[in-house]
């Protein structure tokens, strides 16, 4: 299970909102499993149906996880108009099988729903997520 703070999730709802109509992007790190930060990040696609991490953005977070001693815990982007569940897409582009994959759905501003899932190899697995 995945344990986020509601201050954390709100700045993911608050940067997925803020993206809108385009998919927002963004990175948690943490220690033992545990987020610590919240890295917003650019979605370079700049698009309402994927997104991509800007790659010198990226780097840098890398970086600074590095430098922090903490590991990467998820990779989180939004759905804009679809359910939270990884698309087709989503399933190509998921080269860290460590990590969890937070999706929320924007299709209803007011009520966002976010869920983690484990992808391996095309394998998708959902991770029970808690917001406390």
């Amino acid at each position: 299970m995945l344990e986020i703070d509601r201050v954390t999730f709100d700045d993911m709802v608050e940067h997925g909102l803020a993206a809108f109509p385009n998919e927002a992007c963004g990175l948690l790190a943490g220690k033992e499993g545990r987020p610590v930060k919240f890295f917003p990040m650019t979605n370079q696609d700049a698009s309402p149906v994927s997104y991509r991490l800007d790659p010198k953005e990226q780097l840098r977070v890398f970086d600074e996880i590095e430098d922090e001693g903490w590991d990467l815990v998820a990779i989180f982007h939004t759905h804009t108009h679809s359910e939270a569940f990884p698309s087709d897409t989503d399933l190509r582009q998921a080269f860290y099988p460590e990590a969890i994959y937070l999706v929320m759905s924007l299709s209803d501003r007011s009520n966002p729903v976010l869920r983690g899932f484990r992808i391996d190899d095309g394998s998708i697995e959902e991770e029970e997520l808690e917001i406390a």
